[in-house]
């Protein structure tokens, strides 16, 4: 083992860059995005798509400011710890740990349904256990083969969503197809663009938060980058337009070659994928294959964010082992800078919520429902941390002109992004809510109250407190190593 059981700063701008990008583009973008469209229609889906694409905007430069001045691969959990309350830090630290592993088991699990598209006969468990594999194998070699992995699983989304924007507006224009698309006439049938009003828009809401979980990869990540100050700023310049454009733009191009009311959009898992949107627009203009073309893409998708789940969770456990959040153990790191306990653990637990699959739905769905909204809990827990954090830096005498990065729109970004991340998750399960259906709200909002449980235990065994602002530590990482 490495004495310093530190991790390798190797990842270059372009690596970061394109985790964040293939982070938020899979199977959101290329199959629900349809429902989405059949939920709210062409207008509703834009409008909400739109304005989680702005609150990740904000989530994302608050990130960046923290992320610049302070890069470690804990991130948000690192930053609540100091910037708020350890109890917080705590709390975020071990959800996102937990939703990362589950969210590997539900990806190699995916894995399987995708490969028996084209290998019906084949036992499903066998690619996923294959898919697994190869992803442990991928991440114990380096930091750098994750990167690289990830550099080019993701270049193929990227691939595929400009080819589709390209095809989808010759198709619009008439000079693809068949010639039946007729304009922007989508947009204006039945009660389009604004199909279902309110309750319908923010049903959608949160599928698009769900879309766009992912991006805060970038702050994980900063901890192995090679030139943190440069690299992370312009990744997160470069990540907020292209998603925006990908998804703004794709699910126009979708509305505007399929009307909101086809039973065709309402596919949202990757064993829709012969009803997927791409599939159908790409098969309007003839291309031989498209179900199994799009069928490949998928496939990459979801072998990408098993990747990312397996080196962001491998990353935040290892990190809270070094902040005696988690055993000591975890901190440790081979040679190449790979934290293999850390790993290996997140591995197991990955493995074993996979086995509860096979052996039938129940654990395996209340498992999946509690890992579910703790991505939207990490955003919350950003926007707060960056509150604190630049509030702390101000009250004790230093100048924005310090930081290497700032966020725009201070204090008006975290507040946004807390409001309208308080209301994806309220409007989860919004028809439970409604009539007090308590099984169904308690695996709906479970994910909370894991949050909540972790936060108080911490929190009443430690007897920690809120950090008062001339208190908070605002040492950079590297300052606290050569003291």
């Amino acid at each position: 083992m490495a004495e310093d059981n530190s991790v390798k700063r190797e990842l270059k701008t372009r690596h970061l860059s394109m985790i964040a990008l293939g982070g938020s583009i899979g199977t959101g973008l290329f199959v629900a995005s349809g429902s989405a469209i059949s939920k709210a229609g062409p207008g509703g889906a834009i409008l909400a798509y739109a304005a989680i694409g702005i609150m990740v905007y904000f989530l994302m430069t608050s990130l960046g400011e923290m992320a610049t001045f302070m890069p470690v691969s804990g991130s948000f959990a690192e930053y609540a710890t100091r910037f708020v309350d350890p109890a917080v830090g705590f709390a975020l630290g071990w959800n996102y740990w937990f939703n990362w592993a589950i969210t590997l088991a539900v990806d190699v699990s995916t894995t399987a349904i995708v490969m028996q598209f084209w290998f019906p006969h084949v036992p499903g468990w066998l690619f996923s256990l294959g898919f697994l594999l190869i992803i442990f194998l991928i991440n114990i070699i380096s930091v750098r083969s994750f990167g690289e992995t990830e550099y080019w699983l993701s270049m193929v989304k990227v691939i595929t969503v400009l080819v589709f924007l390209a095809v989808g507006i010759l198709t619009i224009v008439g000079i693809l197809g068949d010639g039946r698309v007729d304009g922007l006439r989508n947009y204006t049938m039945g009660d389009a663009p604004f199909h279902g009003g309110w309750t319908s828009a923010l049903s959608v809401f949160v599928v698009a938060g769900f879309s766009f979980q992912g991006t805060e990869l970038i702050g994980i990540t900063a901890g192995e980058s090679a030139t943190p100050e440069k690299s992370i700023p312009k990744a997160i310049k470069q990540v907020f337009w292209r998603i925006l454009l990908f998804y703004i733009l794709a699910i126009a191009v979708i509305a505007a070659i399929i009307p909101y009311t086809s039973p065709n959009l309402l596919g949202s898992s990757a064993s829709d994928v012969a009803i997927s949107p791409f599939t159908l627009v790409f098969k309007r203009i003839g291309l031989a294959g498209a179900a199994s073309v799009m069928n490949a893409v998928i496939l990459t998708s979801v072998v990408s964010s098993a990747n990312s789940g397996m080196y962001a969770s491998t990353r935040m456990l290892w990190a809270m082992g070094g902040t005696k959040f988690a055993p000591r153990i975890f901190s440790k790191t081979n040679n190449r800078g790979v934290p293999l306990p850390a790993l290996l653990l997140t591995t197991a637990v990955g493995t074993l919520t996979f086995l509860t699959s096979i052996m039938g739905p129940g654990v395996y769905q209340l498992l999946v429902a509690a890992s579910g909204l703790t991505g939207l809990i990490a955003w919350l827990g950003i926007a707060i941390s960056h509150y604190r954090f630049r509030r702390a830096f101000i009250a004790q005498g230093h100048a924005l002109s310090e930081l290497k990065y700032h966020a725009k729109w201070f204090p008006l970004g975290p507040i946004l992004a807390c409001v309208m991340g308080i209301a994806v998750i309220l409007g989860q399960d919004l028809a439970s809510v409604q009539r007090f259906d308590w099984s169904k709200l308690l695996v709906s909002y479970m994910s909370i109250l894991l949050f909540l449980v972790l936060y108080i235990w911490y929190k009443v065994r430690h007897k920690t407190h809120v950090i008062p602002l001339k208190d908070v530590d605002l040492r950079t990482h590297h300052e606290i190593h050569h003291e």
